[in-house]
């Protein structure tokens, strides 16, 4: 098991032609994102599940009103 106070070497990261990334900032990068994609994913949930909900209501029977139907006795009479 390597010491705890070891120094990164200077070749961690992520080396391209111009310039370096550090491991570090790669981490960080992964760890925002992560955390974003989690953030939005239950924000998208709530909001289907709000949309779902509405749907429902709108669908359900017995928020529509009652419609009186003519009895084909009636219409033969008239």
């Amino acid at each position: 098991m390597p010491p705890a106070n070891q120094q990164p070497s200077p070749n961690s990261g992520l080396n391209l032609v111009l310039f370096s990334i550090p491991q570090s900032f790669l981490l960080q990068i992964g760890t925002a994102s992560i955390l974003l994609l989690l953030t939005t994913q239950k924000t998208t949930v709530r909001a289907l599940e709000a949309i779902g909900e509405a749907s429902e209501e709108l669908f359900r029977g017995d928020r529509l009103p009652i419609l009186n139907f003519p009895e084909d006795n009636e219409i033969d009479k008239s």
